[in-house]
Order: structure tokens, then C-alpha cells, then sequence
């Protein structure tokens, strides 16, 4: 049950920040502390990526384990709250997520996703992944699948809502 009444829940749900989130700023300036430019919350692409490297066509999100459904399978049954309504706007995000991710790549983009977390605990992996993209795509490696560690449990993808 939850022990804030609806309007105490709604000022809080109405002040959590889709841009400039504290994941996002963290990785931004590692990136620019390595000399990587970078354009943020980029709208001439579909998705808005939260970073976006023009110079070599690389998008970044960085998501929040909750709003983008980071090992849905098991969490979704713990959503105890108006859970209809979570539920299904959860998993519009993990479909938006996916269909805006595959029109990037067709684009020819590369995109990689980090784990707010991920972003976290291991910055500096993070922006290693970055960097080593970067040289894929200066040197035409560029068929290389980044961010390995973005997978929800026991190897599902983590954007992969029909595996229940």
C-alpha cells in the first residue's frame, strides 16, 4: 500500500526530470573531461537521445531501470500500485525504446544504452565503451554489437517484453 495520498504521490512523480538527470550529467562530463563532443537530448533524431556524438553517428540513452523496464519480467509482478496502469505505460516505453533504437540503426547509427546504474558504478566502463566505439567507426569496425551489459536477467535481452 502506499503511504502517500494521491495528490503527495503526484506532486512526486510530477517532479522526476526526463532531461539533465543526474545519470546523464555524470557521463556527459566524463565524456567531455576525455574531449568528447557531444551534442544532449539531441531532437533532430527520433528517440532524443540523451547524448549524441553527431561526428560519428552514435546515440546514447541512458535509462532508468524502472520508467525503461530493466528486468521486467520479475518486476513487473511487483508493481502493487495502480498496476494496470504502470504496467502498460512501462511496456509503451520498452516498445518505443526498441522501435526507435532499430530506426536509428537503420539510419546507421550506433546506439548504445547504459543502465542508470551501470552509469554509476562503472563511469569509467562506460565511457571505455564509448571511446572503443568511437575507434570501431574511425576504422570501419563498426559491425560490432556495443554494450554487452545491458541485458536484464539470465541473458534476455532487457528490452524484450514477450519473453514472460
Amino acid at each position: 500500500m502506499d503511504v502517500l495520498t494521491s495528490e503527495q504521490r503526484s506532486k512526486c512523480m510530477s517532479r522526476i526530470k526526463s532531461k539533465n538527470t543526474s545519470i546523464e550529467i555524470l557521463l556527459r562530463k566524463a565524456l567531455w573531461h576525455e574531449g568528447i563532443r557531444y551534442r544532449k537530448n539531441y531532437d533532430k533524431l527520433q528517440g532524443k537521445p540523451d547524448i549524441a556524438i553527431t561526428k560519428y553517428k552514435i546515440a546514447i540513452f541512458c535509462d532508468g531501470e524502472l520508467w525503461h523496464g530493466k528486468d521486467w519480467v520479475n518486476k513487473k509482478n511487483q508493481i502493487k500500485t495502480n498496476s494496470d496502469y504502470w504496467i502498460q505505460k512501462i511496456e509503451l516505453n520498452i516498445q518505443r525504446d526498441n522501435k526507435n533504437e532499430k530506426n536509428l540503426e537503420n539510419m546507421g547509427w550506433t546506439v548504445i544504452r547504459f543502465w542508470g546504474k551501470e552509469i554509476k558504478n562503472d563511469l569509467m566502463g562506460c565511457v571505455k565503451e564509448i571511446k572503443e566505439a568511437i575507434y570501431d567507426i574511425k576504422n570501419n569496425l563498426k559491425n560490432i554489437e556495443y554494450n554487452s551489459a545491458f541485458y536484464a536477467a539470465d541473458d534476455e535481452p532487457a528490452y524484450n517484453i514477450d519473453n514472460e
